[in-house]
């Protein structure tokens, strides 16, 4: 049986990322630039309940958790970023 690949995700603050099955990155990673793209902004909280009603029928793992882990790694990446000063904390597309 071969391993699955994984994906090591990055953390903004340079702490240690998580590895992190590449399939379920994946449909997490295109959940949240869709969803990020097509709202312009989006608080996390509202990003978060929308992955779990959408993804929770379909996705063997817990949303949450990989919800925090990929939007980290995206946020480390430059792909996306959180609006200063907003609270609960918002997100965009980094321009």
């Amino acid at each position: 049986m071969s391993e699955e690949e994984k994906n090591l995700t990055l953390h903004p603050q340079g702490k240690k990322g998580v590895n992190i099955l590449k399939r379920r990155y994946d449909v997490i990673h295109d959940y949240i630039l869709k969803t990020i793209k097509k709202r312009k902004v989006i608080s996390y909280e509202k990003l978060s309940d929308m992955a779990i009603r959408d993804l929770s029928e379909t996705f063997d793992g817990k949303v949450v958790w990989y919800i925090v882990s990929v939007k980290l790694d995206l946020e480390a990446r430059g792909i996306i970023e959180r609006i200063p000063k907003t609270s609960p904390h918002e997100l965009r597309m980094k321009k």
